[in-house]
């Protein structure tokens, strides 16, 4: 007996939920975007806008809602792409049936991100139609052409990632530097895109180096520029610490300029990361024309090395952090706030050992108002003095020249570089030759030990030069503000301490040392 079968057509399509009998319009949105701001980007931007809108609302079955866009944002991450992840919320939503585009690689060229993004789109049954390679994602070759159309897009964008650090890298070989210059304190944009000293904000550069020669810290020389009202080099009103750090270490307002700080870990992520040698950096001497001189930048980094362990205090604001030691132990004072909640409220001055390991040290606490009078007092000690101290520095004074010291190190560095030359040039010939591997490394040894005998030198002398340097600089600061004292002073200012004194040593309540920049100890 043969059997009877019935065939029930479907009701509802499994993909939009629609019933089959009852047509629906399906609501449709595009999506555009460029990846750079290039003018002839701009123009094809417009016109994706422009041919989506009417490609649309011209289908028929179509309901148009809106063409998504994102201009000058790159494909390789959708995490930055608010035009992109606002039309996926759109359409997660319920706003949307289906996503029109140009092409994979307009969607995204990381293939991750375009494969998870559309299954989750398909799992709430909305569908992708990518123009260019005629693929549906409902259709049932969309799968496999979609992976291997986002694995070449992905690829497509590694190559022009890596074309892109391949040509950075070259210019960089080149000496060809470029500069962010509307952040850049100190230097315009001159022809050819040279730097160009601004003799305005230069003198703020030069003042920021002698400040800190003089003794004031990152945050005090932010706090008094900000309370000077001078406007930072992007027009803020209030200057930070990482400014003025980022000013004195900046080795281009010595005239060079190294290449290559930071790296871009992958091109997927484009997560950007500081280089701590992990790729080649550049270093050009004398690119452009210097604001800092070569020996005072030097003098600033190597001061700056040597007050690391000198912090006290938050934020090492006050001009007595890292100035204010303990005769006992040797460590810093640091401030401390007593009765901060009520009427008694002050701040006090101690050793910051004094309560460690049950052995207290037996150097007593002052209030701010009383180093400030010690300080005043050592001064007005000082001021007669003067012309005798002049005197003396005069006397002195050629003993930190460095002019001899200069021509030594640039023989000595110019001896150096024959001997890494000739070191390079055996290794090659070593590459390339059969040679006697033990006559190869003697000879090497021999060159290698002379090369490291000579930059041990090197360093030693940069750093006699650098320390006479400093001196000089702070010595001749000293007797300036002294020069500028015409009687005695009766009030504190922070510029005193930081340009006239180098320590206070604390003892007993009646025995304060105050140590001078010129070497000068007044006790009281």
């Amino acid at each position: 007996m043969s059997k009877a079968v019935r065939i029930i057509p479907p009701t509802i399509d499994r993909y939009t939920m629609a019933s089959i009998d009852k047509p629906r319009l399906r609501k449709v949105a595009a999506y555009a975007r460029v990846s750079t701001d290039m003018l002839e980007q701009l123009t094809s931007y417009e016109a994706q806008i422009d041919y989506y809108t009417k490609y649309i609302k011209n289908h028929e079955g179509w309901e148009f809602v809106k063409v998504y866009t994102d201009e000058g944002i790159t494909g390789t991450s959708t995490k930055k792409r608010d035009g992109f992840n606002e039309m996926i919320k759109d359409a997660l939503d319920g706003k949307i049936d289906l996503i029109v585009t140009k092409s994979v690689s307009r969607f995204a060229r990381n293939t991750v991100d375009s494969l998870s993004t559309i299954q989750k789109l398909r799992d709430n049954n909305v569908e992708c139609y990518f123009e260019k390679e005629n693929v549906y994602t409902f259709d049932s070759k969309g799968d496999l052409l979609l992976t291997f159309m986002s694995g070449m897009a992905q690829e497509e964008a590694r190559n022009i990632s890596e074309n892109t650090t391949w040509g950075q890298r070259k210019r960089f070989a080149d000496g060809d530097v470029t500069f962010a210059y509307s952040r850049f304190l100190g230097y315009d944009k001159g022809e050819n895109g040279k730097l160009v000293i601004n003799e305005e904000q230069a003198e703020l550069v030069r003042r920021i180096y002698t400040m800190y020669l003089q003794g004031y810290t990152f945050c005090s020389i932010a706090r008094r520029l900000t309370e000077e009202g001078i406007p930072t080099v992007t027009g803020k009103t209030k200057w930070r610490d990482t400014i003025i750090k980022s000013i004195l270490t900046n080795e281009k307002y010595k005239g060079d300029a190294l290449l290559q700080k930071s790296y871009t870990v992958d091109f997927l992520s484009k997560k950007v990361k500081k280089n701590n040698g992990e790729v080649q950096q550049y270093y050009i001497e004398g690119n452009h024309e210097a604001i800092i001189e070569p020996e005072t930048f030097d003098a600033v980094q190597y001061l700056i090395e040597s007050r690391k362990n000198r912090k006290s205090g938050k934020g090492n604001s006050s001009v007595f952090s890292g100035r204010v030691i303990c005769g006992d132990c040797g460590r810093n004072f640091g401030s401390k706030v007593w009765h901060s909640n009520n009427k008694y409220r002050r701040v006090i001055w101690q050793c910051n050992k004094k309560f460690e390991n049950n052995k207290k040290c037996t150097t007593p606490h002052f209030s701010e108002q009383e180093l400030q009078e010690r300080v005043i007092k050592a001064i007005n000690e000082l001021i007669p003095q003067r012309e005798k101290m002049k005197a003396e520095f005069e006397r002195m004074k050629p003993s930190l020249d460095t002019a001899k010291l200069q021509e030594e190190l640039m023989e000595l560095k110019s001896r150096a570089d024959k001997i890494a030359d000739e070191m390079d040039k055996m290794i090659e010939r070593n590459a390339r030759l059969a040679l006697n591997q033990n006559e190869f490394n003697s000879e090497y040894s021999k060159l290698e030990k002379k090369y490291l005998a000579l930059r041990k030198k090197i360093d030693e002398i940069a750093g006699e030069i650098t320390k006479r340097t400093i001196r000089k600089k702070q010595t001749e600061e000293f007797f300036k503000m002294l020069d500028s004292l015409e009687c005695e002073v009766t009030e504190f200012d922070e510029k005193l301490i930081v340009t006239l004194v180098d320590k206070i040593m604390v003892y007993g309540k009646s025995d304060v040392r105050v140590t001078f920049i010129n070497g000068a100890e007044i006790t009281g």
